[in-house]
């Protein structure tokens, strides 16, 4: 007699293999990579130092993981980026339960396939960033949901799922606000299907939104406390001064960009099954739920795009509820010689980016240079700062306008500047109102102006930057080798008795 459940277990088995492996794989890239931090994983680094219950320009989680870790293991690159590998390795343990309960063991299989050898995946697991969390987090809600429409018709068992569907998304909202996709995906499957309005029983409603808005309290209180900066910041990072209306192009590079984020397979699979479902009543009620998760970040992102601009990654919530459908019409389909070419693909790419990211000098050959610029030459650019201030006597100050400057150089100067009459790092603050962490929480002040080394990255500041002295003398430029082709130029000034200029009222740039 046949057992039911033994392809179920050969199913888990075999996921739990491909997610060790691609983990332990990982986490051996993470120890022996020679790529430092990115700018902005040594902004969250800098966060992490000074925990709180939000950031300038996104939620804590970020910066809370990486507390955790390095208090473990110290401030090493790899500590710093080590919850991303472990977050993504059980993401996909979650998703595989929800597709098992929703379909079954072979597109449970899938899942954890397309999602673990997603290219978005694999960059996101190689460094700190809010995705990781996001995903993770949106994993279990999407699991803590599946069971609520699952659930015994009884006050308690509705009240706890209800509960876990509003820790799980409450977690997620503090990783990144992209999670509000998630909720609006939620609300649209209420208003579509019967089996999740039984489900959400007002003692059910009741206990996600009560823990939903429990977890994010904190957060809009730090917001509300310091100018709703990161809701104001979160809106300005579309570029609303175009000068064109409609960008068409946009929207088609922002579509395109999503086969080298969620891989050409999977992606031209959710494509077309949309295109299908649209055409057609939907084969099953799963796949209602899925397709209304999965929907609304990519149709407001590719708005955005339309209206501004849109990056790759703003859609990547729906590849937690999209690796589930994508596997479940694949599987439906029949297409397996399309799938196994897909993800075999996707293999070699994760393979070639790994090996790029163990040995540079390989994406150098391979003309892909550029796209390690950003996360070289910073220990070597952060102590000829340093070398520099040492030489220079009686300094109140060490001061920068560039914010990767300025995070960078609290980083892989940790160390220096942590001995006594160390100088102090302080931003430049340029316009009329803050625009990053570092110019809230350490802006340059004239308290600490009276004798600064004034380090200027961005050439189009220079003017106004010196011009904020009454007066500043030249030192000889820095210049740091990237590679073959690139430099990173840094001039530097001693300046003295700074002084902040009026700014202009209405664009908050500094006045002549």
């Amino acid at each position: 007699m046949c057992n039911p459940f033994a392809s179920e277990r050969r199913a888990l088995a075999l996921a739990l293999v491909l997610v060790a492996c691609a983990t332990i794989v990982r986490l051996a890239v993470l120890f022996v990579t020679p790529v430092e931090l990115y700018p902005d994983e040594a902004q969250y680094w800098v966060w992490s130092r000074d925990l709180a219950w939000g950031y300038f320009s996104k939620p804590p989680m970020v910066a809370w993981l990486i507390a955790a870790t390095t208090a473990i293991g110290g401030d090493s690159e790899a500590w710093v980026r080590i919850s991303s590998v472990m977050l993504h390795g059980v993401a996909p343990l979650f998703m595989f339960a929800t597709a098992q309960r929703l379909y079954g063991p072979r597109e449970a299989l899938l899942t954890v396939a397309i999602y673990s050898l997603m290219p978005g995946v694999q960059l996101s697991a190689g460094i700190a960033s809010t995705d990781a969390p996001l995903l993770f987090f949106l994993s279990g809600a999407l699991w803590a949901y599946v069971r609520l429409l699952e659930a015994p018709p009884t006050r308690l068992a509705r009240a706890a799922w209800g509960a876990a569907v509003g820790l799980f998304l409450g977690l997620a909202c503090l990783s990144k606000y992209a999670a509000v996709y998630f909720i609006v995906g939620l609300i649209v499957h209420g208003l579509v299907s019967a089996q999740a309005r039984r489900a959400w029983r007002p003692i059910a409603l009741t206990a996600a939104v009560s823990v939903l808005a429990l977890m994010v309290a904190p957060n809009f209180g730090w917001n509300a406390h310091n100018g709703f900066a990161t809701f104001a910041h979160t809106a300005r990072n579309a570029d609303w001064s175009a000068t064109s209306f409609l960008h068409v192009d946009e929207v088609f590079d922002f579509l395109a960009s999503q086969l080298g984020v969620f891989g050409p397979v999977p992606f031209v699979a959710l494509a077309i099954g949309t295109f299908l479902a649209f055409r057609r009543p939907l084969a099953t009620g799963p796949d209602k739920l899925l397709l209304v998760l999965t929907l609304p970040p990519l149709c407001a992102v590719a708005i955005e795009a339309l209206l501004s601009r849109a990056n790759a990654n703003w859609a990547f919530t729906a590849y937690v509820p999209g690796s589930i459908l994508a596997a479940a019409w694949l599987v439906r389909w029949r297409a397996r010689w399309w799938t196994l070419g897909g993800l075999a693909v996707q293999a070699g790419v994760a393979v070639l980016f790994l090996a790029c990211v163990v040995q540079p000098s390989l994406a150098d050959a391979l003309g892909l240079a550029n796209s390690l610029k950003r996360a070289r030459g910073w220990r070597v650019t952060a102590d000829a700062i340093l070398d520099r201030a040492q030489a220079e006597p009686t300094l109140s100050a060490v001061a920068v306008d560039n914010r990767f400057v300025f995070n960078e150089l609290r980083y892989y100067g940790r160390e220096r500047l942590a001995r006594t009459g160390a100088p102090p790092i302080r931003m430049w603050v340029r316009e009329a109102l803050p625009l990053n962490q570092a110019e809230m929480q350490a802006p340059l002040t004239g308290a600490v102006g009276g004798r600064v080394m004034a380090v200027s990255r961005t050439p189009e500041f220079r003017t106004d930057f010196v011009r904020d002295f009454t007066r500043a003398t030249a030192r000889p430029l820095v210049s740091i080798r990237l590679d073959r082709l690139r430099t990173r130029d840094l001039t530097i000034f001693i300046a003295e008795g700074y002084w902040r200029r009026p700014r202009d009222p209405i664009t908050g740039l500094p006045r002549p």
